[in-house]
């Protein structure tokens, strides 16, 4: 039977690693490894967009080697992309989206093919997709002919490692940020996984990470192209983490993946182990900073209107402030969209006082954390960016001095006509 040591290699790359696949094909030649050939992208300019750029990297990946991704097992020929490799992640996940449903009354699963990706100045070798020693062989040989170590292949320390946990996907939350108020489930379950999947920014603030830790992050905006790459992954037998900030079910991460394997036919996706680990979210962060604004009834929005209508938004707000609930604004403003805070605030006050308490949390359990308390008449769009969580108070919101300075804020759990009950001890 072919391994992925005798079956030709097919090269992708852009113009910017021409020369680069050049010199890989010579390498492999050298040593008696077999080369499909090379294939180019489309001629990229200054003015490509990362977009563009992805969707011309992605196409490229399914003429090429579309029935690598749903190959017949031992026949999976490999293949080595030249690019960037958030770029690379992103058309794989593209490709993989495109390929044909498996067959579920087949006698074998479809096989991926090693995918290894390379950065244009070979600096870095990741193997993304295959298993087995003789993928590892390749993702090696092709290290060796740029003169480094494939990343997540690296030789391990002396001392004994947790052990990863074949074929399981766990969704995480990191919490606001520091390690100290990260879940312990979380951080081992970050400790064993093999491959780190996320948002940049997310990733960096999950690691340190061991170097036979593979770290494939990506934008902020490919939530779904990140869950079909951690099913792929994940179904090849790997362990796999996708990072979220806060909750990872709290308008993160937790939701796409669900939603890709609901919207999947790929039988060894199903198969998949899939846990949803949780954290403590932006709201519960900053609540806790300033006392108990959400201790009675409150709800969640999102000001985000990428994913739903404006119109949308402001209906739910509106029904909010009609019951009276404690409300936490996340995405509260963009470049794209400054307004949307503005009239949103404009809309509370039309059904809340001008005192009513407001909490803003920005960059909450990080280095550059500023809490500010302040009321819904004070409170101004330009003290708020994207990384703030807003809480606006109910009727019953209060505040009130605090010995070390600033104010406490809370909520309490009763309504004027309906006044505590004093509790017997016995």
């Amino acid at each position: 039977m072919a391994t992925p040591d005798t079956l030709p290699v097919q090269i992708v790359a852009d113009d910017a690693g021409h020369a680069l696949a050049r010199r890989l094909q010579a390498h492999l030649h050298e040593h008696g490894h077999p080369v499909a050939g090379t294939r180019l992208g489309r001629p990229l300019t200054a003015e490509t967009s990362a977009e563009t750029l992805v969707e011309t990297l992605a196409e490229t990946l399914v003429s090429t080697f579309a029935d690598i991704l749903a190959g017949t097992p031992g026949e999976a020929h490999p293949c080595v992309v030249i690019g960037p490799v958030e770029t690379i992640v992103r058309s794989l996940a593209q490709a993989m989206a495109l390929r044909p449903t498996a067959d579920a009354s087949a006698q074998s699963a479809p096989v991926a093919a090693p995918v290894i990706a390379v950065t244009p100045d070979g600096a870095t070798v990741i193997p993304l997709l295959g298993t087995g020693p003789e993928a590892d062989a390749l993702a090696h040989r092709i290290a060796e002919a740029l003169g480094t170590t494939p990343v997540g292949l690296a030789h391990k320390k002396a001392q004994a490692q947790p052990q990863p946990r074949p074929g399981r996907l766990a969704v995480i939350g990191l919490g606001p940020g520091c390690a100290e108020l990260m879940a312990p489930a979380v951080r081992d379950e970050l400790t064993r996984a093999q491959d780190i999947v996320g948002y940049t920014t997310y990733v960096n603030m999950a690691g340190p990470f061991r170097p036979d830790q593979r770290i494939l992050d990506s934008d902020n905006r490919v939530e779904m192209d990140r869950a079909r790459l951690a099913f792929e992954l994940a179904a090849q037998g790997r362990h796999v983490v996708v990072v979220s900030s806060g909750d990872p079910g709290v308008f993160a991460m937790a939701t796409a993946v669900l939603e890709a394997l609901d919207r999947s036919g790929e039988p060894a996706w199903k198969a998949v182990e899939l846990v949803v680990l949780p954290g403590i979210s932006a709201a519960q962060a900053t609540a806790a900073r300033i006392g108990a604004p959400l201790g009675h009834d409150f709800c969640v929005l999102s000001l985000s209107d990428n994913l739903k209508p404006w119109a949308r938004i402001e209906q739910r707000l509106q029904h909010a402030a009609l019951a009276d609930l404690v409300i936490a604004l996340y995405n509260p403003s963009s470049r794209a969209r400054p307004w949307q805070l503005a009239r949103a605030l404009d809309l509370l006050r039309r059904y809340r006082a001008p005192a009513t308490p407001v909490v803003l949390g920005r960059d909450v359990g990080r280095p550059a954390e500023q809490v500010t308390v302040t009321t819904l008449e004070q409170v101004r769009p330009e003290q708020v960016d994207m990384r703030t969580l807003v809480i606006v108070g109910s009727s019953l919101t209060r505040r009130f001095p605090r010995a070390d300075g600033g104010d406490w804020v809370y909520t309490p759990r009763w309504y004027p006509d309906r006044p505590p009950t004093p509790r017997s001890h016995p």
